[in-house]
């Protein structure tokens, strides 16, 4: 049986990969939306972080990724041996990630709760790409800390942290 090309083709991203600091060992990135962080599986969608960084890294390995529709600071490492040490630290996950999020009416509204825990297995839905689903067989634990910092009437939203 052959594998199917994924069929999600991605929209051409023209925003810039931003270079917020560089050594001899690391990138720190601004990764822009509607960029992927490695080439998809479809041949269109060859367009990524990782993709765009070798041109001139050839180098460059993520350390991890950020969601198709999720801007912001990246982690690249500039050769094995920096890549090797945060691959570990990001799977010890002794690395933390924050991320400011608005939610409106028609997505949550406002969040009811000043702060709380989310805590769901997640697997890449393979109908439905780059959506991703609760799979408690196949998903790996996502937890989410998070913090109401604002809250507005019109429009109806939550701004969290």
């Amino acid at each position: 049986m052959q594998a199917q090309a994924d069929p999600f083709i991605v929209p051409v991203c023209h925003e810039q990969i931003e270079i917020l600091y560089q050594d001899e060992d690391i990138l720190l990135i601004n990764k822009p939306t509607r960029l992927l962080s490695l080439s998809g599986k479809h041949p269109l969608n060859k367009d990524s972080v990782h993709f765009r960084l070798v041109q001139d890294f050839p180098t460059a390995t993520l350390v991890h990724r950020l969601d198709f529709g999720t801007s912001g600071v990246m982690l690249v490492a500039l050769n094995k041996k920096v890549n090797g040490i945060l691959t570990k630290q990001f799977q010890a996950r002794t690395i933390d990630k924050t991320y400011t999020a608005l939610l409106f009416e028609h997505v949550s509204g406002n969040v009811s709760e000043n702060e709380g825990r989310i805590s769901y297995p997640i697997v890449k839905d393979r109908d439905n790409f780059p959506l991703q689903k609760i799979c408690y067989e196949e998903g790996k634990e996502a937890i989410t800390h998070y913090q109401v910092i604002e809250r507005t009437i019109k429009p109806k939203a939550s701004r969290v942290l």
